[in-house]
């Protein structure tokens, strides 16, 4: 590019920019003009948020800030977000909290009193108020985690859900007739046969037509290596989820949406910015087919539609060395959790199977256990110039955390009760299997990373409170509250408020072994192969048993589930109520809603929960025992942490830490060895990230 060229391109990033000027004035205006027309709705008696949200585009809770007087009588004041009340005089008298114990270096936590109740909210100004305010005040408020309910109504949560357990299957799953397909350039595998398709626009019709044009016999799953052709009319949509949405359900001649079939009963689509799900079946026949995105398994990094169904080959090759019966799923999770099942013991103290939980309990441990940390620190808490940067990744770290898991019917342990133990019993509960609300105080001197995850603004965010004297609560698993009494620096003040005690176990031992077995082997294949693609398809094939291990526990967790649903415009009417809009055009509304939790026989959340406390925790300490050392966080210098990746880390300083290509291991991923800025987005840590990457392979280090 020369000057007449660069000052040419100025010229036209000025003429871009007053556009986008011009179109957020725009939208400012519509979006004023919008909320305009919905105050003159509410006005009419007999006007109802559910029916307005569908034609604004928004959903109830939007409608209802916007016009309080359509919330429902049953809209909680959560959903509602309205302007805080004075708050009505306490009939009861207050109980008096005692004095908590001094904080004290050993590993047990200060005798905890009941806890206070919360502090009445200030009475607001009288005057108007401005519901866009009340929106962004409900946004930025801080997120309170729920608690166990007290007496008798708080301990009927402690039981398992009738009839619903976790038991070994007496079937064998059926393998689906799969092909690979790169919509990009058209290459089809199927066993050994490679074709190519002309594909057309790469719609979900043009799919299908080409697919079954020349495989007549039939298909059952389509594997989608390159292309996204979901995301093909991304710049139309404002967000990847709408044209995902829109992609999948695009008119399909001959096709409908798939209802499920015989034991399979996954049905409709699977809404995913990245890794969407399309299931249909012929609208006269009995053909039914899914399109998946391989990107659930595993980055493909380029490789060929060949390459990828080499890999699936060699794991099913693999798997079955240790299940005789294993069958690739759909997804990795759905793999995961079947091959789990196929260790249930069929004698013993487990014949009976793993009873799920209480609906209560399980709903709680959604609410409270977050999964992977995720943290970007910025300045000033690290330097604005790094004087370089390193990237250390636990290998195939959720494999360590698997060896113990809860057990049994939970117990309630309050407050009283605990304070009540001696100072062994206290360990021994906290270095058992247990989730525990807890009140949790950064020691005035501390100045090194957060230990212990605290509700943060936000769905589901969370943030890890470092600052010195900061009092806050959570919830946290044993592992997480250990390591806060017991770190390497200086000790945390922790009171105990409640508690949720299993026995301990070994659910998951087995199944975890297997795994990590097939990782290694296949690892080994990789190394070893002389064959440049098989040796590719072998590591591809690793990849996908830590996506069965990573999301088969994901799996456990059992999310609400959510439905995603269309209705065409000129029915608006028939939303559901209590949907959500989350895409619309000039013929459907796409919404989406929560059922709650269905009767899953597999559904462990306390297992999910124990994993990522231990995970999260050992981003911060672990020991080498073969070694006699420790690594993690917490064992680097104060101000060197830059960034917590779910089980990465990045530092500014190069760590001696061993790795004997274990699991839990920490691996050197990337090293940037040169001064840079401090990242202070998500996406300038990415960038370093695979520059750092490249650099050290370039430098002939790393995995």
């Amino acid at each position: 590019m020369d000057a007449h060229s660069y000052n040419a391109a100025l010229t036209e990033l000025r003429t871009v920019r007053d556009e986008i000027k011009k179109a957020r004035a725009t939208l400012t205006k519509l979006e004023a003009d919008r909320d305009q027309r919905i105050a003159q709705l509410a006005a009419y008696g007999k006007a109802k948020a559910e029916r307005i949200a569908p034609a604004a585009g928004l959903s109830v809770a939007d409608i209802v800030a916007l016009a309080p007087a359509l919330a429902p009588e049953n809209l909680t004041a959560v959903e509602t977000a309205p302007a805080p009340a004075a708050p009505a005089a306490d009939d009861t008298p207050a109980e008096a909290t005692p004095e908590p114990a001094p904080q004290t270096a050993a590993p047990v936590p200060p005798t905890a009193g009941k806890r206070p109740s919360p502090a009445a909210p200030p009475a607001q100004a009288s005057g108007p108020a401005d519901p866009a305010q009340d929106r962004t005040e409900a946004q930025d408020a801080p997120r309170k985690l729920p608690s166990i309910p007290e007496g008798p109504a708080g301990d009927a949560w402690f039981t398992h859900t009738p009839k619903l357990v976790s038991q070994s299957p007496n079937f064998t799953q059926q393998a689906r007739s799969t092909v690979f397909l790169d919509t990009d350039t058209g290459v089809l595998v199927h066993r050994q046969q490679t074709h190519h398709l002309d594909l057309g626009d790469a719609s979900v019709a043009a799919i299908l037509t080409a697919v079954f044009h020349v495989l007549p016999e039939g298909v059952e799953r389509i594997y989608i290596t390159a292309g996204d052709p979901w995301h093909r009319d991304a710049d139309r949509y404002p967000y990847l989820r709408d044209a995902v949405a829109a992609w999948l359900n695009a008119p399909t001649p001959g096709w409908r949406t798939d209802t499920g079939r015989g034991r399979d009963r996954m049905a409709g689509h699977f809404v995913h910015a990245r890794n969407p799900v399309g299931r249909y079946q012929r609208e006269n026949g009995e053909d039914h087919v899914e399109i998946r995105s391989v990107g659930e398994w595993f980055d493909v990094d380029q490789a060929d539609p060949a390459t990828v169904r080499d890999a699936f080959v060699l794991l099913w090759q693999a798997l079955r060395r240790h299940w005789s019966d294993a069958v690739i799923m759909g997804s990795p999770s759905q793999t995961g959790r079947d091959l789990w099942t196929r260790t249930i013991p069929q004698r013993g103290q487990h014949a009976d199977g793993f009873p799920v939980l209480s609906e209560e309990l399980r709903g709680l441990l959604h609410a409270t256990a977050g999964q992977g940390r995720n943290e970007l620190l910025t300045p000033p808490r690290v330097p604005e110039q790094l004087p370089q940067l390193v990237e250390y990744d636990r290998t195939f770290a959720y494999a360590k955390h698997t060896w113990k898991s809860p057990v049994g019917t939970p117990r309630r342990i309050t407050a009283a009760t605990f304070a009540a133990w001696s100072e062994k019993e206290q360990q021994r509960a906290l270095y058992g299997s247990g989730r525990w609300q807890v009140r949790v105080t950064v020691p005035d001197t501390w100045n090194h990373v957060g230990l212990l995850p605290a509700p943060a603004p936000g769905d589901r965010a969370w943030h890890y409170p470092a600052s010195p004297g900061t009092t806050f609560t959570t919830w946290a698993g044993g592992p997480e509250i250990h390591t806060a009494l017991a770190n390497p620096i200086q000790p945390w003040k922790i009171e105990i408020l409640d508690g949720i005690l299993w026995d301990d176990g070994k659910p998951l031992d087995d199944w975890a072994k297997k795994l990590k077995e097939t990782w290694t082997n296949l690892s080994a294949q990789a190394h070893f192969q002389g064959d440049a693609q098989q040796a590719r398809a072998a590591h591809l094939a690793s990849r996908a048993v830590r996506s069965i291990l990573l999301y088969g526990i994901g799996a456990f967790a059992q999310r609400p589930r959510m439905v995603t649903g269309t209705t065409p415009r000129t029915m608006e009417r028939d939303v559901p109520p209590d949907a959500e809009i989350i895409g619309f055009n000039d013929e459907l509304i796409t919404w989406q809603k929560p059922t709650g939790f269905s009767r899953d026989p597999n559904a462990h959340p306390e297992w999910a929960a124990a994993i990522w406390s231990g995970a999260r925790a050992a981003l911060l300490t672990q020991r080498h025992r073969d070694d006699n050392t420790h690594a993690g966080a917490l064992h680097t210098p104060a101000g060197t942490v830059v960034a917590f990746r779910t089980d990465a880390l990045y530092l500014t300083q190069p760590q001696n830490w061993p790795h004997h290509h274990q699991p839990g291991d920490y691996l050197l991923k990337g090293h940037l060895n040169q001064p840079v800025t401090a990242p202070t987005t998500e996406e300038e840590l990415l960038t370093l990230r695979d520059a750092g990457r490249t650099a050290l392979t370039q430098n002939g280090g790393g995995a």
